[in-house]
């Protein structure tokens, strides 16, 4: 019940991690979206085995962190639950790519070695991306955003709702986990027929909060269409945040520079 209860509350937490003032905060969400896309987008497109070309671009989500005054040891654990899915993907280049491609004194590095770096390099860069987006600006904004950039209402609609049953689902399942240990004792009530119980409980439960959830939204004439009290207004500062990152992702993707500095900052670490 408490790792339930501690999901539940982590939910509520990146949601209110949205209300707070800071520069990143007051921009408009299709700005930080639109930018957040492009970094993505650059970040993804190097070749597997670019890895110190890559390494600039940490400027990025470091910047918002500290501008945007979030914490950085949430973000980082945020990533960590992200990082298994990565190592999985990535475990066996090493034993695919053995082509020796740098040398670091005598130490040999292959091929497989540098892909899993700049794929588990990725996977930070990116994960932290979206994760700060999300913070600093807050899931229904976000929805709207995508609604105002020309994404179909449907998917934007069935986007929000998804979220928001994420809730429904927690709060269910910490209502069934609390009347679970109440009725046994120690590890009694955790047998296969309780727990596929629970689950159908848990399903059913749902389902019908999501039902009296669309009854009340129709009720107060909820039409599909995405609306919000403040409005979206791009200001002089909305577009020179784009021009200024539009300007140093590309000029990091597509300059000469780039790879040097990732070089430099490499020989930096490694020194």
């Amino acid at each position: 019940m408490a790792k339930i209860e501690s999901s539940f509350l982590d939910l509520g937490y990146l949601d209110g991690l949205a209300y707070r003032d800071s520069p990143i905060h007051r921009l408009d969400p299709r700005i930080k979206l639109i930018t957040t896309l492009l970094f993505i987008v650059c970040v993804a497109s190097f070749g597997k085995h670019e890895l110190a070309a890559l390494l600039p671009f940490a400027v990025y989500p470091v910047a918002l962190l500290v501008l945007a005054k979030l914490p950085p040891g949430y973000i980082l654990h945020k990533i960590l639950l992200a990082a298994p899915f990565a190592l999985g993907i990535g475990a066996f280049n090493p034993l695919f790519d053995r082509a020796t491609l740098l040398h670091i004194g005598s130490v040999e590095i292959s091929g497989g070695w540098i892909s899993f770096a700049s794929l588990m390099l990725r996977v930070v860069l990116t994960v932290s991306a979206a994760l700060i987006l999300v913070a600093c600006t807050g899931f229904d904004s976000l929805c709207l955003a995508l609604a105002r950039l020309g994404v179909p209402g449907v998917f934007v609609v069935q986007l929000l709702l998804l979220y928001r049953y994420l809730f429904v689902l927690t709060d269910e399942a910490m209502r069934l986990s609390r009347a679970r240990s109440q009725r046994s004792f120690g590890r009694r009530g955790w047998e296969l027929p309780v727990i596929a119980s629970l689950l159908v409980q848990l399903l059913l439960r749902t389902l019908e909060g999501a039902q009296r959830i669309y009854l009340a939204m129709q009720c107060r004439g909820f039409d599909g269409e995405l609306r919000l009290l403040r409005p979206l207004r791009i200001g002089m500062t909305d577009v020179a945040f784009l021009i200024g990152c539009t300007t140093a992702l590309l000029g990091l993707r597509f300059a000469d520079q780039a790879p040097a500095l990732g070089h430099a900052i490499g020989g930096l670490l490694s020194w």
